[in-house]
């Protein structure tokens, strides 16, 4: 695996925290920016989990000055990370995945926004942003409650997801690769048709990019097509979660 970025990853770092939600208590990972304080958005994770990737992006988001919450979503599960210097890592990541019960997930996903926009510390209504088993999960959680804003990269679920797609009523921007490996072509030109109709969401693909392709490990990384991801949701935020 090449390494993430590092730096990112220590200039910033959460906290703990936990919260209560119907199911139970939620912990979750807490970055704050240089000020302290800020507007803010859920990080919902990727298959891997809270991965260092994750935390990774958590710090940069930190550093751009948002308040970020990442809740672990695998905390019910044996395992809540994934090793991906494993060579079976990504069936790993599969097979956690497939054991989360959705339903309990966004439920304490909604928790979470809800938690996150009564803090002082945070300024505003906080949005949502997701990754791969996140960019999914963040559109049935913002179906279920109101977020500023929304961004999802090549949400995986969202195939199975689009009859929600009138419920979610935020600003978004989706991220999908062109030459992705679990969504079809023909099901990306469904989601976005559904997703755009409205004329609330921004949509973009990325030519050669597959699954995954904000990730730095090798089997999935598109240079490119992550910085020019980034660089559209960094902008899409000032617009619309603006600090």
């Amino acid at each position: 695996m090449t390494s993430i970025d590092e730096e990112a990853t220590q200039r910033t770092q959460p906290r703990l925290v936990s919260i209560d939600t119907t199911e139970g208590s939620l912990p979750c990972h807490l970055w704050l920016p240089a000020s302290g304080r800020g507007p803010a958005l859920v990080l919902c994770q990727e298959i891997f989990g809270v991965s260092e990737y994750i935390r990774a992006r958590a710090a940069d988001l930190a550093d751009l000055g948002y308040v970020i919450l990442a809740p672990e979503f695998y905390h019910r599960l044996p395992a809540r990370t994934v090793d991906e210097t494993r060579e079976n890592f990504l069936q790993q990541g599969l097979a956690l995945a497939g054991e989360v019960d959705w339903g309990t997930a966004v439920g304490e996903g909604v928790a979470a926004l809800a938690w996150l926009g009564r803090q002082d510390f945070v300024d505003g209504n906080p949005g949502l942003i997701g990754f791969c088993f996140g960019g999914g999960l963040a559109f049935a959680i913002a179906a279920e409650s109101d977020p500023s804003t929304l961004v999802s990269y090549y949400g995986s679920a969202l195939p199975g997801l689009l009859g929600l797609a009138d419920q979610v009523r935020s600003p978004q921007l989706h991220h999908f690769g062109d030459s992705d490996s679990y969504i079809s072509g023909d099901q990306v030109a469904v989601i976005e048709e559904t997703v755009t109709a409205g004329g609330r969401a921004e949509f973009h693909t990325y030519p050669g990019a597959d699954h995954a392709f904000d990730n730095p490990h090798p089997a999935f990384h598109h240079a490119a097509a992550s910085n020019e991801a980034w660089s559209r949701t960094v902008e899409f935020l000032a617009r619309t979660l603006p600090r």
